[in-house]
C-alpha cells in the first residue's frame, strides 16, 4: 500500500532506509534574520537592506511580509526587490516604508517565519533660530540653562555644552551638571568666571549627527557679600523600569551655596553591590541590574543651609527567555507527543504557535496519536511588552520495520560483581517488542537479569560465567531484526588505602591518602572532589598537588590550607568500566568569619547600642569582638570605638559604643578575634545619626578690632561641624565697653561665619571693649568663649598732608616729599598720580608708603608729560583728606640714537676708543656727556667712566674678550648704547677683523 504523505513513503515490512535526499533533507533553519533598522533621512546610500538567510535541503524560497501583508516584489513604483533572501528597499521614503517586516522561508518540509523587525527613519532637526534671552543670576545663586532639543528620532540623544566658541566644552564637576535626559545645563552656584555665551550640542548616535543651539548669554551679577542658599534639587530621576542585565543611570542634581553634596540610598535595603556613584554624585549607575535591585531609591542633597531629597521607584522586569523550548525530532506514527515550550520573563510572556508559518488556534501542542499530516515546521513564539523570541523545530512522523544499521549491539566490558547494561537501540516504528539470547539460550527476567522497556539488558552482580555473545531481537508489525554483541568480565576496582580525617590550622599543609587495586588490562585515574565539586588540579595548583608515586597511588597534598579548603574530600578511583570512592573530612581552623546583621537598636546623644549575629568561629572559640566606626568627617577611615564594657567578650552579641559626638551620622562594623587571629570585618551597619545635644564647644581665637571708622569688628575661629551637635547651628556674639556692666548680644545664624561687624555712628573710636562668643543650636546655647579685649576702630586721619613738593629726576622718574602729619594714628601715606590731560583720575596709579617715611620715588612715568600728584594719610579706619594737587613735568627723553664708534687703536698700554658726537632730536634732552662701561665678556659689572669728550683711553687688561659700551648721558637719562667687542691676545689688540658695533636701544 502506498502512503500518499509527500515526505515519507511506507511499504509493509520496509526497513528504515530512506533515499539519499530523504536521509539528508531537512526543513528551513534561519542563519540570519532581519534586525531593527533606523535609516537616516540624510543618508547618502539610498537603500535599506533587510537580511534573511536560511539553510535547508532542498534550498528554500523566500517571501517578505510588511505589517503582516505579503510584499509584491519588483512591482512598479514599490521600490522592493529580492537579492538572495535579503529584501532591498531602494530610494526609501518615510510615508511608504515605515513598518514591521518579516521573512518567510519555505521548502518541501515546511515554512518558518522570521522575527519581526521594524524600519524607522532617523532624523535630528536644527535648533530653533530664535534668539535666546540672556540669563541674569546673582553670584552664589544657581542657574539652569535650557537646551530645548529640536524634533528628532530615535529618542536617545547625548548632550554637551560649549562656552563662547567650539571646541571649548564645559567640564563637568561638583558645581556643573548636564542632564542626559533633558540636555539642560545646571550650575549649582554661579561664579563670576561663569560669564559667557553658552550653546547646547545635541548628538544622535543612531544617525551620527549633531546640531548646535543659538548662544545663551549668562550674566553673573556681583553681590557682596555672596549669600548662601539651601540645597534645592532641580534634577530628579523619575520612576524607572529596567530590564534584567541592563545598565541604568539615575540623575540627581541640586542648586545651592555652598555647593550641595549628593548622597544616595536605597530605602528598602542596601545599595546594590553593582552600583557606582559618578559625576561628583549626580549619577547613580546600576550595572547588570537584577530583580533584587528593584525598590525605592532616594537621593539627598545637603549643604550647611539645608537639605532636599527625592524618592522614586526602580522596577526590574525581564525580556522573554526560554526555560525550555522545542527542538527538531522524529516520532513514531500513532505515538503520543507533547511539544514543550516554557518561557520566563516579566511580565509573564504569552505564547503563540505557528505551523508552516500559519497561526494555530491552540495554547499547547499535544498529539495523542501522531499522523503523517502532523509533520512540518513548528514555531513557538513568546512575547511580552519588552520583546519577542522564537523557537523553531521540525517534526517528522515515520513508520518502518526495525533496523540495527545505525546502532548495532556493541562489545561491552563489565567489572566482576558490578552492574552492566547492554543497550539495544534499533530504529523502528511503531515501537518493537524485544527479546534476548545468550549464546544459544533465550534469556528471561530474573532477580539478577532484566530486559528494560526500551530493550536494554541489565545484569547485576556480574560473574565470569556471564561472559559470552548476547543477541537482541526486535519485532513490530512491519518486520523484525536482530544484532549480536559480546560481554567481557574484568576484575573490579577496590580502594586499598582510604583517606583519613585531618585537622590543620590555616596556612599548614594536609595530606589525603588514596590507593586502589584494579584490572591490569585497564587504565586507572584518580579524581578528587571537595563537597561534591571536582577539584581542578591544574587551575588550583597553588593549593593542590597530586602524588606521582605509581599509577595506583592517588595521594593529594593540600598546600597552605585556607578556610575555604575545609570539607569532605572524596577520592574516586575510576577505570573505563567501574569506579569506587572513599571520603574523609578536613577541618581547617582559623580566624573567625565576619559577624552579620550589625544594627543599631538604641541610641542617645553620645552612645549607641549595637546588636549583631555571630559569624563562623572556624573551629576556634571567639575570644573577643572589636567595634569600629566611621563618620562623615573621617571619610573612609575606620577607627576603633570605645565601648562599655571596655572589653567585649566572645560570647556577647550586643555592646554599647560610647564617647560619640551628638547629631553625627555613623556607620559601625564588628570584627571577631580568636586564638588563631582576627577575622574579616562585618558589613557596615546602616548609617544612623546620634541624638541632638546642646553645644559644648565654644569658638576659639576670639579677637578683632580695627576696621572702618565707627565700627567694632569681632572675629573668631568657627566651630568644626562635628561639634554642631544639632541643626540650626549659629553663634551669639556678646560685647560691651570695658567699664560698663551690660553686655550687648547679637545672633549670627551662619555656622561658617568668622566675624561680626557692629556699626554705630555713636561708637567712640579706639575704645577698649570686652567680647566673647558662644555657639547655639536647636537644643540650646553652649558656653561662652574666653573674654577677649579689643578696640573699636580708630578715626580716619582728619588732616591733609602739607608741603608737598616734587622734582623730576629723569624722563621717567620723579621724587615726591611732604611734611609728616602731626596725628599719632597714621599707618602710612598714599600717593596718587596721573597724567593731567591724557588720563582720568579714576585710572590713576597709587603707591603706599610707611607712616615712618615722608617721601617716595615714582618710576615708569611717561617722558615729557604733565602729571598731577596728591598725597593722603591712612590708617585701619580709612583714608584722610587729600593734599592739594601738585603738577610736575617729566623731562624730555634721552637721545634715541647711539654714538657711532669711529676709531679703535692701541696706544702703549692703553686702548683709544673714539666716536662721533650724538645730535639729539628736537623732542630729546640735550647731551651733558658720555658714559663708557668697560667690562669682561660674560660679566654684568665693570668699570664705568664719564667724559665730556668724544674719545677715551682705556687700560690694556690681561688676555681675554672685553666689551666696551658707549652711551650719551642727558638730564632725561641715558641714551641708546653702542657696543664693541675687543680681543686681547699677548697684549695685542685684535679688532680689525673681530670688532663690531652693536646698537642697543
Amino acid at each position: 500500500v502506498l502512503h500518499l504523505n509527500p515526505l515519507v513513503v511506507i511499504y509493509p515490512g520496509l526497513v528504515c532506509l530512506l533515499s539519499a535526499d530523504e536521509a539528508t533533507g531537512y526543513g528551513p533553519v534561519f542563519e540570519e534574520q532581519p534586525v531593527e533598522t533606523i535609516y537616516p533621512e540624510e543618508s547618502p546610500e539610498a537603500k535599506i537592506i533587510m537580511s534573511c538567510r536560511a539553510r535547508a535541503s532542498p534550498p528554500v524560497t523566500y517571501k517578505w511580509l510588511k505589517d503582516d501583508m505579503e510584499i509584491e516584489l519588483n512591482a512598479e513604483g514599490r521600490h522592493y526587490s529580492l537579492v538572495g533572501g535579503n529584501l532591498v528597499i531602494s530610494n526609501p521614503t518615510r510615508t511608504e516604508h515605515v513598518g514591521k517586516y518579516s521573512c518567510l522561508a519555505s521548502n518541501k518540509y515546511g515554512t518558518v517565519i522570521s522575527r519581526e523587525a521594524s524600519v524607522q527613519f532617523g532624523y535630528l532637526d536644527l535648533f530653533s533660530s530664535e534668539e535666546r534671552e540672556s540669563v541674569y543670576v546673582k553670584e552664589g545663586q544657581g542657574a539652569v540653562l535650557l537646551c530645548a532639543p529640536p524634533p528628532h528620532y530615535p529618542a536617545e540623544l547625548s548632550f554637551r555644552w560649549i562656552l563662547n566658541e567650539f571646541p571649548t566644552f564645559i567640564s563637568l564637576d561638583k558645581r556643573r551638571f548636564i542632564s542626559q535626559i533633558t540636555g539642560n545645563l545646571y550650575i549649582s552656584k554661579v561664579e563670576s568666571s561663569d560669564s559667557g555665551n553658552y550653546s547646547c550640542i545635541a548628538s544622535s548616535p543612531s544617525i551620527s549627527k549633531s546640531v548646535f543651539s543659538n548662544y545663551i548669554p549668562l550674566v553673573p551679577l556681583a553681590e557682596r557679600p555672596v549669600r548662601k542658599y539651601p540645597a534645592d534639587l532641580k534634577v530628579k530621576f523619575p520612576d524607572t523600569t529596567a530590564l534584567v542585565g541592563q545598565n541604568i543611570t539615575l540623575e540627581c542634581f541640586a542648586l545651592g551655596n555652598p555647593v550641595p553634596e549628593i548622597r544616595w540610598k536605597k530605602l528598602d535595603g542596601l545599595l546594590p553591590p553593582n552600583h557606582e556613584v559618578r559625576m561628583a554624585g549626580a549619577h547613580l549607575n546600576l550595572y547588570n541590574v537584577q530583580f533584587e535591585d528593584g525598590g525605592t531609591y532616594q537621593c539627598e542633597a545637603v549643604n550647611v543651609r539645608g537639605k532636599d531629597y527625592h524618592t522614586a521607584r526602580v522596577s526590574v522586569e525581564a525580556f522573554p527567555e526560554w526555560v525550555e523550548h522545542i527542538s527538531s525530532t522524529e516520532k513514531d506514527l500513532s505515538s503520543d507527543y507533547t511539544m514543550s515550550c516554557i518561557p520566563s520573563g516579566k511580565p509573564k510572556p504569552h505564547i503563540r504557535w505557528l505551523k508552516n508559518g500559519e497561526l494555530l488556534d491552540r495554547k499547547e501542542m499535544r498529539f495523542s496519536s501522531l499522523t503523517f499530516d502532523d509533520s512540518g515546521m513548528y514555531q513557538c513564539i513568546a512575547e511580552n511588552r519588552h520583546g519577542i523570541i522564537y523557537a523553531n523545530a521540525e517534526l517528522r512522523v515515520f513508520a518502518c520495520a526495525p533496523t540495527f544499521e545505525h546502532y548495532p549491539v556493541k562489545r561491552v566490558l563489565a567489572a566482576k560483581n558490578g552492574r552492566v547494561v547492554i543497550e539495544c537501540r534499533p530504529k523502528a516504528a511503531p515501537k518493537p517488542t524485544f527479546s534476548w539470547s545468550k549464546d544459544t539460550e533465550l534469556i528471561s527476567n530474573s532477580t539478577r537479569v532484566f530486559i528494560w522497556e526500551d530493550g536494554s539488558l541489565e545484569i547485576l552482580n556480574v560473574t565470569r560465567a556471564d561472559e559470552g555473545r548476547y543477541t537482541c531481537f526486535a519485532e513490530n508489525d512491519r518486520g523484525k531484526a536482530n544484532s549480536t554483541g559480546s560481554l567481557l568480565v574484568t576484575d573490579s576496582t577496590k580502594i586499598t588505602l582510604a583517606p583519613s580525617n585531618s585537622d590543620v590550622k590555616v596556612g599548614e599543609n594536609a595530606w589525603m591518602q588514596c590507593a586502589a587495586s584494579h584490572d591490569t588490562s585497564l587504565d586507572i585515574t584518580f579524581i578528587w572532589s571537595l563537597d561534591g565539586r571536582v577539584i581542578d588540579l591544574h587551575k588550583d595548583s597553588q593549593h593542590y598537588e597530586r602524588s606521582l608515586n605509581g599509577s595506583s597511588n592517588g595521594e593529594l597534598l593540600i598546600k597552605n590550607a585556607q578556610l575555604k579548603h575545609a570539607g569532605r574530600y572524596t577520592c574516586t578511583a575510576q577505570t573505563p568500566i567501574d569506579n569506587v570512592t572513599a571520603s574523609a573530612h578536613l577541618v581547617v581552623r582559623g580566624p573567625p568569619g565576619a559577624p552579620g546583621g550589625v544594627r543599631v537598636v538604641n541610641k542617645t546623644h553620645k552612645s549607641v547600642t549595637l546588636q549583631w549575629s555571630r559569624g563562623a568561629d572556624n573551629h576556634s572559640p571567639i575570644s573577643k569582638y572589636t567595634i569600629q566606626y566611621r563618620d562623615s568627617f573621617s571619610k573612609d577611615v575606620w577607627k576603633n570605638a570605645t565601648t562599655s564594657p571596655a572589653d567585649v567578650e566572645g560570647n556577647e552579641e550586643m555592646a554599647t559604643v560610647v564617647d560619640l559626638f551628638p547629631w553625627t551620622e555613623y556607620e559601625f562594623r564588628v570584627i571577631a578575634t580568636n586564638t588563631l587571629g582576627t577575622g574579616e570585618p562585618s558589613s557596615p551597619s546602616h548609617k544612623d545619626r546620634t541624638l541632638e545635644a546642646i553645644p559644648v564647644v565654644a569658638p576659639s581665637d576670639v579677637g578683632g578690632g580695627g576696621g572702618t571708622s565707627r565700627e567694632l569688628t569681632i572675629t573668631w575661629t568657627p566651630v568644626q561641624p562635628q561639634y554642631y551637635y544639632g541643626p540650626n547651628f549659629g553663634y551669639i556674639v556678646a560685647f560691651k565697653p570695658e567699664d560698663e556692666k551690660h553686655w550687648s548680644l547679637v545672633t549670627v545664624a551662619d555656622p561658617e561665619a568668622k566675624r561680626y561687624v557692629h556699626k554705630d555712628a555713636s561708637l567712640p573710636p579706639s575704645t577698649k571693649f570686652n567680647v566673647k562668643v558662644k555657639a547655639f543650636n536647636r537644643q540650646g546655647e553652649g558656653p561662652f568663649s574666653l573674654t577677649a579685649a579689643i578696640y573699636s576702630a580708630q578715626d580716619a586721619p582728619s588732616e591733609a598732608p602739607k608741603g608737598v613738593v616734587a622734582r623730576a629726576l629723569s624722563a621717567t622718574d620723579v621724587i615726591v616729599s611732604w611734611l609728616p602729619l602731626s596725628q599719632s594714628n597714621i599707618d602710612g601715606y598714599q600717593v596718587k598720580y596721573w597724567r593731567n590731560h591724557e588720563d582720568s583720575e579714576g585710572g590713576a596709579q597709587r603707591l603706599t608708603v610707611s607712616g615712618r617715611e615722608n617721601h617716595t620715588k615714582l618710576e615708569g612715568l611717561r617722558a615729557d608729560s604733565n602729571y598731577l600728584i596728591e598725597v593722603r594719610g591712612y590708617n585701619s579706619a580709612g583714608y584722610g583728606p587729600a593734599s592739594q594737587h601738585l603738577q610736575i613735568h617729566t623731562k624730555k627723553p634721552p637721545p634715541s640714537k647711539a654714538p657711532l664708534i669711529t676709531g679703535k687703536k692701541l696706544k702703549g698700554n692703553t686702548i683709544n676708543i673714539a666716536w662721533e658726537h650724538v645730535q639729539p632730536l628736537a623732542n630729546e634732552s640735550s647731551i651733558n656727556g658720555y658714559k663708557v662701561l668697560y667690562r669682561q665678556q660674560g660679566q654684568s659689572s665693570g668699570t664705568l667712566y664719564t667724559t665730556s669728550k668724544q674719545f677715551i683711553d682705556l687700560p690694556l687688561h690681561a688676555d681675554g674678550i672685553y666689551v666696551v659700551e658707549v652711551r650719551a648721558h642727558s638730564e632725561g637719562g641715558d641714551g641708546a648704547v653702542a657696543q664693541i667687542q675687543l680681543w686681547i691676545l699677548n697684549s695685542l689688540l685684535l679688532m680689525t677683523i673681530l670688532s663690531k658695533t652693536i646698537i642697543v636701544g
